[in-house]
């Protein structure tokens, strides 16, 4: 009974009454017909053999795309406030696409849900390339023409997910959609992800926009040792994991002169990258453990790091870990979000947690309710602490495509029958609708 919202003797902690609860997905991950909508670069990648560790592709997914009434049936169930998907860049360049989201939307309103789009998660068309500064320019364009059909039910935004995930995985190390292995050449990408971030916003608040966020992943760094190299290599390691993408938005720079090393007129991009936001995104899943390099390549959480990187990642030990062998750590939440809050003071918007989840197997899944549970109390001791914190995402709604570690991997509350495609909600289904009823 430890983990039951119910239990008197350990009840969850009450967050204010207009804190906004939901769960995420995002479009090439679930929504399956491939054949309807232009290539992306993850069509691309996982064509090749290889790249995805299952040999799997996204192109049937968990069908969202047909089966949506029934997905939006089981948000209505679980009772949260808000869905978080995205909205599939290539779809949208594809006739009809937008009528998707028209009826998506349409039947979130219904069931009384708030729909929450992510613009840019990751499925780039295969025609342009971030390491292009045209890129953002069309990428402005795009959200203007899905804030002009959507507008007028969408009032909370989000632009970009994790530029600094899609930089690293994609662009320098290789393991994710483009595929490229560039390592520190691959930083223009992650200049001008930001500044498409920073056209975007401009181009949602000349549509009306007022609720407007980014989706950034952050999270903790602690190095290995206090010995001065294990220091200096987690500090470099949060500079660009962390810092590269949080002070541009923020406070309108570059941190300790990286911003040397990106291209164009860069003051000019950062007074737009730096364009006012209503709320900030932060997706958090564990603190990183990093000392200095080891001189050899290494593979961590499915992720291989080549030899030359100026850090290593290390395990965290004593605590438990997800089947992605991701430690779980609550209270590196609260450590996140106070420093957040102690580094950026009143430069910093109100908080949304867009993210937090894990991967276990099962459908009697209490690894993931004490997960949960642990990250829900954590988040509201930093909301004690002082913290503005608005909301919390649960990734994810439905167990889907995992990116390069194909279906291996399920992350969701509800479990999907990739054969049939049948939905089965989670024990961690039935624990959070008690937990938001408890909120009410």
């Amino acid at each position: 009974m430890a983990n039951d919202p119910r239990d008197a003797a350990n009840p969850m902690p009450r967050f204010p009454a207009d804190f906004l609860w939901g769960v995420s997905t995002s479009a090439h991950q679930i929504e399956g017909a491939a054949d309807q909508r232009e290539p992306s670069v993850w069509d691309t990648f996982t064509a090749a053999p290889g790249r995805v560790k299952d040999g799997s592709t996204a192109a049937v997914a968990c069908d969202h795309y047909h089966r949506y009434p029934e997905d939006v049936a089981l948000l209505s169930g679980l009772g949260v406030d808000a869905y978080r998907f995205s909205v599939s860049w290539p779809r949208v360049n594809s006739p009809g696409g937008l009528d998707f989201y028209d009826r998506l939307v349409d039947e979130l309103c219904a069931a009384g849900v708030r729909p929450v789009p992510t613009l840019f998660h990751w499925d780039l068309p295969v025609r342009l390339d971030w390491l292009e500064r045209d890129t953002a320019a069309r990428f402005a364009e795009y959200v203007s023409v899905v804030a002009g059909r959507l507008g007028d039910r969408v009032t909370k935004w989000i632009t970009l997910n994790e530029p600094a995930e899609h930089t690293l995985l994609g662009h320098a190390l290789g393991t994710h959609a483009p595929g490229r292995q560039l390592l520190f050449d691959a930083l223009p990408a992650a200049h001008h992800q930001l500044l498409g971030h920073g056209l975007a916003v401009q181009a949602l608040r000349a549509a009306g926009a007022t609720d407007i966020g980014i989706a950034n992943s952050h999270g903790p760094t602690w190095p290995a040792s206090q010995e001065p190299a294990d220091v200096e290599a987690a500090a470099f390691y949060d500079l660009l994991l962390n810092r590269l993408f949080a002070e541009p938005v923020l406070l309108g720079e570059y941190p300790d002169g990286l911003g040397e090393l990106m291209p164009g007129d860069v003051q000019a991009d950062l007074k737009v990258i730096s364009e006012p936001l209503d709320w900030y995104g932060i997706n958090y899943y564990a603190p990183t453990k990093v000392g200095a390099p080891q001189g050899t390549e290494i593979e961590f959480g499915g992720i291989r790091m080549p030899a030359e990187l100026p850090f290593s990642v290390q395990q965290i030990e004593g605590v438990p870990v997800t089947d992605f062998g991701w430690p779980v750590v609550p209270e590196g939440l609260t450590e996140l979000l106070t420093a957040f809050r102690d580094r950026y003071g009143d430069r910093l918007p109100p908080i949304v947690i867009t993210e937090n989840g894990c991967s276990y197997d099962g459908v009697d899944d209490q690894e993931r309710i004490a997960y949960l549970d642990g990250h829900i109390r954590a988040l509201h001791r930093a909301v004690e602490a002082g913290v503005d914190v608005r909301g919390y995402f649960v990734w994810s709604l439905l167990d889907n495509f995992e990116w390069a570690e194909g279906y291996e991997r399920r992350f969701g509350l509800v479990h999907v029958d990739f054969e049939t495609q049948a939905r089965t909600p989670k024990a961690s289904y039935a624990w959070l609708r008690d937990v938001l009823r408890a909120q009410r």
